[in-house]
């Protein structure tokens, strides 16, 4: 937390067990996320974060920053693991699609030159060859952005990632949870003011967007993992730099029955119902939280903890990516 933060209170951990050391964290570079009771979501922001709820989690040890490409390519080498983004789609799953369309090719946000109705397909495009290795498309590298956060994942890349590493995702209370480091109805996680004596606290867009971006926090595209302060709980870039994957299918807050009680380990609602018609059939979408680079005062504000969106499963984009957690 930055000097100059209003918010003082913390969230419930007096049922807590005692802080495990980190030497005995189940994997390395992660840190432990003691279990308490939060109040979940926001009433003053995006009706899909509403209405907020009181929530209780078990604790949980916690990736302290997103999988980076290096981390990812170590992976990809010892599995020879190939990403939704680099294989064509399937044509019987989309039936009517574009021919065009059914290639290998993953979604990039692109810069407009000027200034655009604010409508996403005015900067998401969507381009073949652009994957995980090339963020950009064609052209592009990771070579020397080995600690940036890997991007252009899908849901099952990271489930594989995951499995293979022998962890799990987050659920979206677990997650909104960590990002708060212990402050509970704090605005961001680090307190009540965006810019606590004047100082960025993530990666996230500045200027207007999407057409001019000042990189006043420094960054104009993802940055490095760890190059913002830790939160509470030493985890960084909770917030901003790349929306993050749960393993929790999107939909309406679940409420307790009572006000006075807290939803215990809630896991993820219920995925969407399929209708007879394949053609007609929705994608199924995840909660992703915590907010991007791209996420700006006049277009996106969710550089929140209890910001969430809807991701459909088979989708991957330059500005998505995830971390693990383990809860043995």
């Amino acid at each position: 937390m930055g000097a100059g933060d209003a918010r003082t209170t913390q969230i419930d951990i007096t049922a807590a067990p005692t802080v495990p050391a980190a030497s005995e964290a189940p994997h390395p570079g992660m840190v432990w996320v003691p279990g308490g009771t939060f109040q979940m979501g926001s009433e003053n922001h995006y009706p899909e974060e509403a209405p907020t709820h009181k929530v209780s989690v078990d604790g949980f040890w916690m990736d302290q920053h997103t999988v980076t490409n290096h981390e990812f390519a170590s992976f990809v080498k010892k599995t020879r693991h190939v990403t939704s983004a680099e294989r064509a789609p399937d044509p019987a799953d989309y039936p009517g699609a574009k021919e065009e369309l059914l290639v290998a090719a993953s979604v990039v946000f692109q810069q407009p030159a000027q200034r655009v109705p604010m409508d996403p397909y005015n900067w998401w495009t969507y381009i073949p060859e652009a994957h995980w290795r090339q963020p950009q498309g064609p052209g592009s590298s990771v070579k020397r952005r080995p600690d940036h956060p890997v991007v252009h994942v899908a849901w099952e890349d990271v489930r594989a990632y995951a499995d293979w590493a022998g962890k799990e995702l987050p659920t979206e209370a677990e997650w909104e949870y960590a990002a708060r480091g212990g402050l509970d109805g704090a605005t961001y996680a680090w307190g009540d003011e965006l810019t606590p004596d004047g100082r960025w606290m993530a990666n996230t867009w500045q200027g207007e967007f999407p057409v001019h971006n000042t990189g006043e926090d420094g960054h104009t595209g993802t940055a490095p993992v760890g190059s913002f302060p830790p939160n509470g709980y030493g985890l960084v870039d909770m917030i901003g730099n790349v929306w993050e994957w749960t393993s929790d299918w999107y939909g309406a807050h679940e409420v307790a029955a009572h006000a006075c009680c807290a939803i215990e380990n809630p896991r993820g609602g219920q995925r969407e119902a399929s209708h007879d018609s394949a053609e007609a059939a929705p994608i199924p979408r995840r909660v992703m939280k915590g907010g991007s680079h791209l996420c700006a005062p006049n277009y996106c504000q969710r550089y929140r903890p209890a910001a969430r969106m809807a991701q459909p499963i088979d989708t991957s984009t330059s500005h998505l990516g995830f971390r693990c957690i383990s809860r043995g």
